[in-house]
C-alpha cells in the first residue's frame, strides 16, 4: 500500500491546482493566449484587459455560472479589477434562444459612462464566448438599459464594440454617428443615426467606413456596399478623406445603382467635421472605372441630391 502513496499524493495535487486555479490567469503562454478569455478593467479604469482562462464546467449553464463569477471577481494578482464591480449587484439572468438578458440594481446607472461601457463591453465579450450565448442583453431592474438618447441599447455581442482587427482592446469611447445606407428601390440614399462604442486607437472616418460594410440596423434602411469589401487604409488631409479599399468593393454586391455605394461612402464621411471632399481607391490606385460610369481620380463631394426626401 505504500508504493501507491505517492501516486495518490500527485494525483491529489493536480486536482487541487485545477480547482484553486479557478479565475486565475493561464501564463504559460502569455504571447497568445487559447480558449477562453475573461475579461477585466485596468486599475486607472481606462482600459478592458483579457487574461486567458481555463474553465472547470463543461456544458453551456454550467459554463454561464462560472463565468458570471469570474466577472464578479478581481484578477487573482489583484491587478486588474472585475467587470462587474462590487457594489452593482446582478440581481438575476436569463438565457432563452441564445440571448442573455441580465438584470442589475439600481446602483448600475451611477457608475460614469467611460468606465460603464468599460464594463459592458468586458461582460459582453467574456460571455459571448460561451456557445450557446448569441447576445447579451442588459436591463436594470425590469427595464432595458438606455443610451444617451434614452433609447434601449437592445442585445450586444462582441462586435458591438468596434475595435481594429488583430489588435488588443484599447480604451473605449462612444459617439453618434449620421450614415447613409440604400433606400427600398435601391437608387437613392437614407439616413440612419447610429450610437457606436469603439476603441480609441480607430480612426472616426475608419469607423464610418466599417459601419457602411456592416450595414443598417432600422428596417427601413439597406446595405449599399458589398459585404466582402475589407479597408486597405483611411486617412485624411486638408480636408479630403482618402478612402482605400480592396477589390471586393468592385464585386456584384446589391442590386442599388452605382451612385449609391459611392454617394454612402461620400456622404457619411463629409458628415464629419473637417471633411468636405472624399476620393475612393482600389488598393491604392484611382485609374479605376467603377460600374462602367463612375472615375475614381474624381475627388466627390456631398450630394445632397442622392438623399430621399423623408
Amino acid at each position: 500500500m505504500r508504493k501507491n502513496r505517492p501516486m495518490a499524493s500527485a494525483m491529489l495535487l493536480v486536482l487541487l491546482a485545477i480547482v484553486l486555479g479557478g479565475c486565475a490567469r493561464q501564463k504559460e503562454e502569455p504571447r497568445e493566449p487559447k480558449g477562453y478569455q475573461v475579461y477585466y478593467i485596468n486599475k486607472e479604469e481606462t482600459a478592458v484587459v483579457k487574461e486567458a482562462y481555463a474553465p472547470a464546467a463543461e456544458n453551456g449553464q454550467e459554463l454561464l455560472e462560472e463565468f458570471i463569477l469570474c466577472l464578479q471577481e478581481d484578477s487573482v494578482d489583484g491587478e486588474l479589477k472585475s467587470a462587474i464591480p462590487d457594489n452593482v449587484f446582478l440581481l438575476n439572468y436569463t438565457l432563452e434562444n441564445g440571448q442573455l438578458s441580465l438584470s442589475f440594481a439600481q446602483p448600475y446607472l451611477e457608475m460614469s459612462k467611460p468606465y460603464e461601457i468599460l464594463c459592458r463591453s468586458a461582460v459582453v465579450r467574456t460571455l459571448c464566448q460561451i456557445p450557446e450565448v448569441e447576445y447579451v442583453s442588459f436591463l436594470v431592474g425590469d427595464k432595458p438599459l438606455l443610451d444617451s438618447n434614452e433609447t434601449p441599447i437592445g442585445p450586444l455581442n462582441e462586435e458591438s464594440f468596434v475595435e481594429n482587427a488583430g489588435n488588443e482592446i484599447n480604451t473605449y469611447t462612444m459617439t453618434t454617428l449620421q450614415l447613409y445606407f440604400a433606400n427600398e428601390k435601391g437608387d437613392r440614399l437614407v439616413g440612419e443615426r447610429v450610437e457606436v462604442h469603439y476603441s480609441s486607437n480607430m480612426s472616426v472616418e475608419k469607423l464610418v467606413v466599417e459601419q457602411l460594410i456592416k450595414g443598417p440596423i432600422t428596417e427601413k434602411a439597406y446595405p449599399a456596399i458589398p459585404p466582402e469589401t475589407k479597408i486597405v487604409s483611411v486617412s485624411t488631409k486638408d480636408g479630403i478623406c482618402y478612402v482605400n479599399l480592396d477589390k471586393g468593393f468592385l464585386g456584384q454586391g446589391y442590386d442599388v445603382l452605382e451612385m449609391v455605394p459611392v454617394y454612402s461612402i461620400v456622404n457619411s464621411l463629409t458628415e464629419l467635421p473637417g471633411i468636405s471632399k472624399v476620393q475612393i481607391l482600389i488598393n491604392g490606385e484611382t485609374n479605376i472605372t467603377y460600374q462602367e460610369s463612375i472615375r475614381f481620380e474624381t475627388i466627390f463631394e456631398r450630394n445632397l441630391d442622392m438623399i430621399e426626401e423623408s
